[in-house]
């Protein structure tokens, strides 16, 4: 069992002992609830501190822990909300006196955000295992960066320099393409794509985007009041002609891409559709946000890697967004926008009066941790062990599924994008799927418009391995039988 469902399970335990004690009573000891439910002591502390967040628990230092008091007469009592439908549901108006609708729906986020109940294996996930993630090398890395000078101090609003520059140099390469001035650092990559479509188009406008794409770009653009316009792809990426199409019949001055490994198909947009992208948006005049969130998630099988779009780019049409997150933690938020012209302003404008600054000691950790020999390392096990999980998860596909099609086999991130006989009910399945015991992200939260037929998305990269990923497939096999198809 991993730490986190340990936690959780101590934590719904104890919950349900709190009965027995009295309001100001003190709680057993550590030592004695390590011993009765034989977990580690980092379990026992993180369980007593999440029910310390709860206000169930009261902890005093050098005398233990205490089962909090009852809650004030009155409190949490309901009051008449339902005034609140009619103020959330007021829309303002466009420059085109439409108006444009201000509801934020963030269910295909949080699909990937949600932590899975106790023995559930998690097919929807969107991070990295905890095995995978260089727990060691950023627990030193962030040591290491509370003890540089002035590492408390208010950093430039653009970021760190020196971490800005580790970000030119990655994404413009050895040529030098991108400097160290065209970047800001910022707190993620969701953060930075937020801030770019801000920067780039007004509420009301469209903007286009990969169908099908990841969740979080069409939850950004509803969520700004922008109508995302579908661009379909195929196994190389986003097809120039119909992006020519819909720029055209559009007047959309956006593209919203994943060239690299897209999510939720794995395609890579090939080396002759690189040029054609970038003509087509120069001459529409449209910025194209390239969203590359996989550049470090490649498999030991990959390759070497294309070439990011911005890298040949000296015209400012791209508005590039890479992020340390996926390949390390979910809590490490640390990314980089890197432009050239009058939109980077636009967007240090947009970064300051949002957030001031990405938190200084966090720019140092960073920095501290992709300096050191373990970087290195860390990148070459992710490679490899994402590699082994994408083979164990398209070998038990084949073998359950025999008669679904095969799908692509991407050469990194964390998918494998499965296409269902149109019969099957997405929703249904996903529910009968978790009933069983394995949580799936059904596909059409990743198509802006009417999908073409059922889909899943089925995460590797946040399994122990290739066992629970059998195990998982085999539960999804039982869903499908429960359902007849």
């Amino acid at each position: 069992m991993n730490q986190r469902s340990s936690v959780r399970d101590l934590t719904d335990v104890l919950r349900s002992e709190f009965d027995r004690y009295s309001p100001g009573a003190k709680l057993p000891s550590s030592r004695a609830l390590v011993d009765r439910h034989g977990v580690s002591p980092v379990t026992v502390s993180r369980a007593i501190a999440a029910l310390a967040a709860e206000g169930l628990v009261v902890t005093r230092p050098g005398s233990g822990a205490f089962r909090g008091g009852t809650a004030p007469a009155g409190a949490g009592r309901a009051g008449d909300t339902s005034w609140q439908q009619v103020a959330l549901s007021a829309d303002s108006a466009a420059a085109s006196g439409e108006p444009v609708p201000r509801a934020v729906d963030a269910t295909g986020v949080l699909a990937t955000l949600a932590a899975p109940a106790s023995g559930v294996i998690a097919f929807n996930g969107g991070y990295l295992h905890t095995s995978l993630q260089p727990e060691r090398a950023m627990a030193a890395a962030l040591a290491r960066a509370g003890r540089r000078p002035g590492a408390w101090e208010r950093p430039p609003v653009d970021g760190v320099g020196e971490l800005r520059g580790w970000f030119a140099r990655e994404i413009g390469g050895p040529g030098g393409a991108i400097d160290a001035a065209d970047v800001l650092i910022t707190a993620g990559g969701q953060s930075a794509l937020t801030a770019a479509l801000r920067a780039l188009a007004p509420p009301g406008a469209p903007v286009l985007v990969e169908s099908p794409t990841y969740p979080g770009i069409l939850a950004i653009a509803r969520a700004s009041g922008m109508r995302p316009v579908p661009v379909p792809v195929d196994t190389d990426g986003i097809r120039p002609g119909l992006l020519e199409e819909a720029l055209a019949a559009t007047g959309a001055r956006v593209l919203l891409c994943q060239p690299l490994f897209q999510n939720p198909t794995g395609a890579v947009l090939a080396p002759e559709r690189h040029g054609e992208v970038l003509r087509i948006a120069r001459a529409a005049g449209a910025f194209v946000v390239e969203d590359d969130f996989a550049r470090h998630l490649g498999h030991a099988d990959a390759g070497a890697l294309p070439p990011p779009l911005a890298a040949d780019d000296p015209d400012g049409t791209v508005v590039h967004v890479r992020s340390l997150t996926k390949a390390t933690s979910p809590s490490l938020r640390v990314g980089a926008i890197a432009a050239r012209g009058p939109v980077l302003r636009r967007l240090r404008a947009i970064q300051v009066v949002d957030s001031f600054f990405v938190p200084r000691p966090l720019q140092e950790a960073a920095l501290e941790l992709v300096g050191s020999p373990a970087w290195g390392r860390h990148l070459r096990a992710v490679a490899a062990g994402l590699r082994e999980r994408r083979t164990a998860m398209a070998g038990a596909l084949l073998e359950a599924f025999p008669r679904l099609p095969a799908p692509h086999l991407p050469a990194g991130g964390f998918h494998l994008w499965l296409r269902l006989p149109d019969s099957v009910e997405e929703p249904a399945l996903a529910a009968a799927a978790l009933r069983a015991g394995v949580a799936v992200a059904p596909g059409h939260s990743y198509f802006p418009a009417e999908p073409p037929g059922p889909h899943l998305r089925l995460s590797f990269g946040e399994t122990s391995g290739p066992a629970e990923i059998a195990e998982g497939v085999q539960r999804l096999r039982r869903a499908f039988s429960g359902l007849g198809a």
